[in-house]
C-alpha cells in the first residue's frame, strides 16, 4: 500500500475537502457519490460521513493508498 503525506494549513479538514484535495473527486459535490461506491477508511474503520472532521495524525485508506494527514503547509 502506497502512503502519502497530506499536510494541513489549518486545525483540520473535512473528508470531502481531502477527496478533494488528494485528486479523488473533481468538485466537493462528488464526495456523497464517492463514498457510496468506495469504501474509506478512517483510522482503520470504514467511514462514509463527507463531513467527518480530519486532524494532523489521521490516516486516511481507500485504494490502496493511505494519506497520512500533518502538520504544516502544503507545498
Amino acid at each position: 500500500m502506497h502512503r502519502t503525506l497530506v499536510p494541513l494549513r489549518e486545525e483540520y479538514i473535512t473528508l470531502g475537502q481531502l477527496l478533494k484535495l488528494v485528486g479523488a473527486i473533481p468538485t466537493g459535490g462528488a464526495a456523497r457519490a464517492f463514498l457510496t461506491t468506495t469504501t474509506v477508511y478512517v483510522n482503520g474503520e470504514p467511514e462514509n460521513r463527507r463531513g467527518r472532521k480530519l486532524y494532523p495524525g489521521d490516516m486516511v485508506s481507500f485504494d490502496n493508498t493511505t494519506y497520512l494527514l500533518t502538520k504544516g503547509e502544503n507545498p
